[in-house]
């Protein structure tokens, strides 16, 4: 499967911004999707993680409330909605993709997933 992430951009602190990841290809199979973002010198860090039924299976722990996964099957696409941004969520955010179902200890590992998107920068300003 080949994702494309896209609607990242420039906002302020406080501001919203929908990244969305559309898939094509193998998009049969029903995917594990997950949400990951990386800062300049910092690790990609797993965001939130969405299964094949629409829900939510994790959240980072400093997006709660703010955050939220979503997708839509007959669309192939998965979107994350983010409010109230913060200067620190600052990153290149990719989408990813896990034909299987991952265990709990698992689904915020980049390892598991097979499929990744291309990564869409955000910035946020104080």
């Amino acid at each position: 499967v080949q994702l494309q992430a896209s609607g990242g951009g420039l906002v302020q602190a406080g501001g919203s911004l929908r990244l969305s990841c559309a898939a094509s290809g193998r998009t049969g199979i029903r995917y594990t999707m997950a949400w990951f973002r990386q800062a300049p010198g910092k690790e990609r860090e797993c965001v939130a993680v969405i299964g094949w039924g629409n829900s939510s299976l994790y959240y980072k722990d400093s997006v709660k409330g703010r955050f939220t996964i979503s997708r839509d099957n007959a669309k192939n696409t998965v979107y994350l909605q983010m409010n109230s941004l913060k200067p620190e969520d600052t990153a290149v955010y990719y989408c990813a993709a896990d034909p299987g179902k991952p265990g709990p200890t698992r689904i915020a590992t980049t390892w598991i997933y097979d499929f990744w998107g291309q990564g869409t920068q955000v910035t946020v300003s104080s």
